[in-house]
Parts: structure tokens; C-alpha cells; sequence
């Protein structure tokens, strides 16, 4: 009896049926979760690459205009920028047009426009907190500043590795190309003076 029972023992031993079975069930779902990561990762970084080129896009557009803006241009551009981002994610912009004053050592805004609920527009009063984020400019210089901000579902929540809802900030700023600066129809939010170095040059 007891001989029988060792036999079986070191038959059982032996036997390697199901090894495979028992290692994709231990290695299964943390191939899948490396998977799972993977595309998550991926498609943040491409989301974010869109937003990027949605916003170059919109700045480009705006730069080579000659005539005022209104808010029905505004608005297509908005809906532009949403469409070249992921479609029913939620997408703010923001596009001002800057000016530097040399004679004041601070930017002004000639005007602001907001699209979406996540800005408020620039005014000359807060238009400080961008002083990091823009060029150095000559006096009087004008650059058109468009902002996107989009609020990102990743395709898997993985919060135990910090992948979760993200948001997507971006600016960009260009000059305007063919005119001095870029008009707007709108009410102007700039109360700073505007002053010409050549016509002061002989008083």
C-alpha cells in the first residue's frame, strides 16, 4: 500500500501536463496589464501631440489675417480647434492678442477671447502671470497667443501606476504675418497707452 502510494507520488511528480495552463494564468494578467498601459501611454502622448498641432494650427490661421475678427470667426475656429482634437473631449481656448511697452517694462492685451469653461480672458491686469511664457519682444511688438485646454479620459484608468483623467494644457504664440496686428471687433480690454518712439524722437 504504502509502495503504491509513493509510486503514484513520483508519477505525479513527473507529470507536466497543464505547466503551460498554470504559467498564462500566473503570467496572463500582467501581460495584460503592460498592454494595457502601453496603448494608454501611447494615446496620451498622441492626444497630446494633437492638442499641440491644433493650437499651431489655429495661431497659423489667425497670423495670416488682414482683416478684424469677429466672434463668428471665433467660433468656427473654436470648432476647428475641437475637431482636430479628440472628438467629444472637452476643449477650452483662449486667444489674445499681446502687446509689450518698453516705456512701461510690461505686456498689455489688445484683446482676449475665451471659448469653453476652463479660462477667463486676459486682461491687463492679469496678463502678468504669462511674462514666463512669452518672447522677448521690441517695443510695441504684438504676438497672437492661443491657448487649448483639454480635459483627457485615457482609454484605461490606471491609477495604481498615476494614469488617470488628464488635462492638456498648451500655448503658442506667433506673429502676425501680413499686418501689423490681427484686429478684433470686439470690446478691447487693453487700457494701456500706445506711444511711438519715431514721432517723440524730435520733442
Amino acid at each position: 500500500m504504502f509502495r503504491k502510494i509513493t509510486h503514484k507520488l513520483q508519477e505525479f511528480r513527473r507529470k507536466e501536463d497543464g505547466n503551460v495552463a498554470l504559467e498564462a494564468a500566473l503570467y496572463l494578467p500582467l501581460l495584460l496589464g503592460v498592454f494595457a498601459a502601453t496603448y494608454t501611454l501611447f494615446d496620451l502622448f498622441r492626444q497630446e501631440t494633437v492638442n499641440t498641432k491644433a493650437a499651431y494650427t489655429v495661431s497659423d490661421l489667425i497670423s495670416r489675417e488682414t482683416a478684424a475678427l469677429n466672434d463668428d470667426y471665433i467660433d468656427s475656429i473654436y470648432t476647428l480647434g475641437k475637431l482636430m482634437a479628440r472628438a467629444g473631449s472637452d476643449m477650452s481656448m483662449r486667444i489674445s492678442v499681446i502687446r509689450w511697452d518698453a516705456d512701461d517694462d510690461r505686456h498689455y492685451v489688445d484683446w482676449s477671447v475665451e471659448r469653453g469653461d476652463q479660462m477667463e480672458i486676459w486682461t491687463d491686469a492679469n496678463v502678468t502671470a504669462l511674462n514666463n511664457k512669452l518672447p522677448l519682444m521690441p517695443d510695441q511688438e504684438r504676438v497672437i497667443v492661443v491657448e487649448t485646454w483639454n480635459d483627457v479620459e485615457p482609454a484605461f484608468r490606471l491609477e495604481a501606476i498615476g494614469v488617470g483623467k488628464r488635462e492638456i494644457y498648451n500655448l503658442v504664440f506667433t506673429r502676425p504675418r501680413f499686418a501689423s496686428q490681427v484686429a478684433f471687433e470686439g470690446s478691447v480690454v487693453s487700457d494701456g497707452s500706445v506711444h511711438d518712439d519715431d514721432d517723440n524722437a524730435g520733442t
